[in-house]
């Protein structure tokens, strides 16, 4: 089940939000701080973050700049703020989608669902989908879990393989070592 950060300080909008969202099968948890936000959102245990702009003591636009500091997971503006320069600002500060209130609880349904599908085809798609990954002088096949450098089978146990491959399957990004170890340890 897909875990939902809900980081809205309106309760009303955040209880439609949660509501749809759990009728549509996903788990969701709801922060109407921007400091506790922000905490939550760090941790790594959310799958996808729908954030207000305007918070108490965190304005959604920092929020925002700071997880891409630390960790890459599909963000969702929902917000009163409807002019092109929020939206821009927003989407520039690493959004990865805008939706103006009010809105349609299914159309936000359906807005999560593709930023999740586009976010898992992005990170684990292609690479995982081929049977056998190339990287270098590394092979790995995804089926049978083998790896082969230069020819040479080498065994990892099951984490230090499900580590190589999740890093092979996301060259492009930067982790660091909690988020490592977070993903070690789940």
């Amino acid at each position: 089940m897909k875990k939902i950060l809900i980081i809205e300080d309106d309760k009303s909008i955040a209880e439609i939000e949660r509501d749809f969202l759990e009728i549509s099968g996903f788990e969701t948890f709801i922060v109407a701080d921007g400091i506790e936000g922000l905490k939550h959102a760090s941790s790594g245990e959310y799958d996808l973050i729908l954030l207000d702009l305007m918070l108490p003591n965190i304005y959604g636009y920092e929020i925002c700049k700071k997880i891409r500091g630390i960790i890459d997971i599909p963000i969702i503006m929902v917000t009163a703020r409807i002019e092109d320069i929020d939206k821009i600002r927003g989407l520039g500060l690493g959004a990865d989608d805008y939706i103006s209130k009010p809105f349609s609880p299914t159309e936000l349904v359906a807005r999560v669902k593709a930023n999740l599908a586009q976010y898992e085809r992005l990170t684990l798609g292609s690479a995982v989908q081929n049977e056998e990954i190339q990287v270098g002088n590394v092979r790995i096949n995804s089926k049978t879990h083998h790896v082969y450098v230069d020819s040479c089978e080498i065994e990892f146990k099951n984490k230090e393989y499900e580590l190589l491959l999740f890093l092979v399957t996301n060259p492009d990004f930067v982790f660091n070592k909690e988020l490592l170890y977070l993903y070690a340890i789940t």
